[in-house]
């Protein structure tokens, strides 16, 4: 006696086609699951070098007006000789707080204040230590960039970048 073996093929199809969408679903997840990793990475990225500049450019502010001062030249505007000052830095119509930061000045030899960059979302912390060791001046300048001034916001990053001399 013989089989019908067309009775054994006819689920074979079926099995083959509900197996190869598998096995392209788990590709698809993998390949999706790689990019979002991707993107993740790259906008960390993004707020630590964003958050870097805006160090940097604190920390460029606080020696331009320590070496530079164009408003008493020859005199650092943190200097604990002279008077307290008022400075600015990235001054403009969207950083109005930024054209009226004072400084420490007479005996007080720290001066710390916040620069903005609107309309972004960064900004930085700049500490300034005026001092004396062995009859030697000496600056002690730190700066703190952040990607975003909301203390708040869980991504957060901060950068800081310290200058001695």
């Amino acid at each position: 006696m013989k089989k019908n073996t067309a009775q054994y093929k006819k689920g074979i199809a079926l099995y083959i086609a509900v197996t190869v969408t598998a096995a392209l679903v788990l590709v698809s997840f993998a390949v999706v699951s790689l990019a979002l990793k991707q993107i993740s990475i790259s906008s960390a990225g993004r707020d630590s070098q964003e958050a870097f500049y805006a160090a940097d450019s604190g920390g460029e502010c606080a020696i331009f007006w320590d070496v530079k001062n164009p408003t008493n030249p020859g005199l650092s505007a943190f200097s604990t000789t002279t008077a307290p000052q008022t400075i600015f830095c990235n001054f403009d119509a969207n950083n109005p707080s930024n054209g009226s930061i004072a400084t420490g000045g007479g005996s007080n030899a720290t001066t710390t204040f916040t620069l903005t960059f609107l309309p972004q979302t960064y900004c930085a912390v700049v500490t300034v230590v005026k001092g004396y060791a062995g009859g030697v001046q000496n600056t002690k300048i730190e700066s703190r960039g952040y990607n975003t001034c909301d203390t708040t916001s869980p991504r957060r990053v901060e950068r800081a970048i310290r200058v001695n001399y």
